[in-house]
């Protein structure tokens, strides 16, 4: 999302390149795009870059958001915008075919039937090689893929979640439908838009909310938005104290944690030039103790709510056993 500046931040095409060339020495191989990123400005700079080495990337992509706004039928997940968006990503990505396509987000609006027809017809067609979900409730993506299986259609196999220190929300119900359905799960934002570098104090937060507010994503076209929060401030802060008892960044940190959590199979990071994806890559290599890991979980961690709280409860643990207990021989 950070390859392109139209939207008025971002990596010119230049800084771009240099990032997937410095990513590919390093062994990276998984690219992550969408049709909606810098207005298609993200897919063409990738199209340019990868003619002649095509194969060597497990390219991904999206759709779902509108691409030509006020017009209905350039947005969401019904089969119109489905088949104008893999044909116009194949396009701007100078290529037959997308490895890994995702539904961007749920639309509450399109059958279960259109969506997994239409997207299972684009696999036999040979323009998409797998299929996968993000920011979707875990019980429609449970629902579309029981469909899938139950009319012999391609399923989806990956989802892709806002997940990190500051924002774990994914753990009450999309991480464990994920392990139980055999989803592998690449968290976008890892370090919470940069809040967890720990760049960041209490006066960047009363300006992001004095100058801009906090009902913004992305931020416009002066200053990209992190979303800051007295919460994103103290778990950033216990990022730092980790990173400074091991010798790495914060974002190494908060990367590794991230690493650790059952089920993650790869990151979405979204460096903004070189210096920045050689930090990130220095996640790799290296394991917090199980110490810094409790302590990271601590200050981070959130309340699961119902029914998880209940029925993870030692009295109702007890009363669903008949408080027994399954010892070894």
């Amino acid at each position: 999302m950070t390859f392109g500046t139209v939207w008025g931040w971002g990596s010119d095409k230049e800084t771009s390149l240099a990032i997937l060339d410095g990513y590919v020495e390093k062994g990276g191989n998984f690219v992550d795009t969408s049709n909606y990123y810098t207005d298609g400005e993200s897919e063409s700079f990738l199209g340019e870059f990868m003619e002649g080495r095509r194969d060597q990337f497990v390219l991904s992509s999206k759709y779902s958001f509108s691409t030509r706004w006020g017009e209905p039928n350039s947005g969401g997940n019904q089969r119109k915008n489905m088949v104008q968006a893999v044909e116009g990503s194949l396009k701007r990505l100078r290529t037959d075919r997308i490895d890994l396509y995702w539904v961007h987000a749920w639309d509450f609006t399109t059958p279960v039937d259109e969506l997994m027809r239409g997207l299972d017809d684009l696999v036999r067609q040979g323009k998409i090689v797998y299929l996968a979900v993000s920011d979707v409730p875990a019980w429609k993506v449970a629902q579309l893929n029981q469909y899938a299986e139950d009319h012999a259609m391609t399923r989806f196999i990956a989802y892709q979640a806002e997940y990190n220190l500051a924002a774990r929300d994914a753990e009450r119900e999309i991480l464990p439908m994920c392990r139980e359905l055999g989803l592998g799960v690449t968290p976008w934002a890892p370090l919470a838009g940069g809040a967890l570098t720990g760049k960041y104090t209490h006066e960047d937060l009363e300006r992001e909310r004095r100058e801009i507010g906090e009902d913004t994503l992305f931020g416009n076209n002066e200053q990209r938005v992190v979303n800051l929060t007295e919460r994103k401030l103290e778990i950033a802060d216990r990022v730092k104290e980790v990173a400074k008892e091991t010798g790495r960044s914060p974002a190494q940190v908060a990367l590794n944690w991230l690493l650790a959590q059952p089920g993650v199979a790869s990151l979405v990071i979204g460096a903004r030039g070189t210096k920045n994806l050689e930090d990130n890559i220095g996640c790799l290599g290296f394991a917090l103790t199980d110490d810094q890991l409790a302590r990271l979980d601590e200050v981070s961690k959130i309340e699961l709510g119902f029914p998880h709280d209940l029925i993870h409860n030692p009295v109702v643990r007890k009363m669903l056993t008949g408080n027994t207990q399954i010892s070894a021989p």
